[in-house]
């Protein structure tokens, strides 16, 4: 049920309630009230939630991004440290290297 229909069923609700006895209708109004309260609550409930979702997605996101750029770091690491132990490899090391990775 949308929100639309529950507040067509609750006004519905309500107007019948009004052709009741005033003891039984004080009593299912108050009722019908706090029905419509919960469901306000509930909505904003929902809201929040799906806020937070978002909002993890995301993080995650970003922490992938960083997770894949902290690899292609280690990556170009690793090779300028093979090339510190193997000097006689004749390459040299411009710096572009790192470029190339991105």
């Amino acid at each position: 049920m949308n929100d639309q229909e529950f507040q067509s069923k609750l006004g519905q609700m309500l107007e019948q309630i009004n052709h009741l006895p005033a003891d039984q209708k004080e009593r299912l109004a108050g009722m019908a009230e706090e029905a419509r309260e919960r469901h306000s609550r509930m909505k904003k409930t929902v809201a929040d939630l799906q806020d937070s979702l978002d909002y993890l997605r995301l993080s995650i996101k970003y922490i992938m991004f960083d997770l894949e750029a902290t690899r292609r770091e280690n990556a170009y690491l690793r090779k300028l440290l093979e090339k510190q132990a193997n000097p006689e490899s004749g390459e040299t090391n411009d710096g572009n290297e790192w470029n190339e990775g991105q």
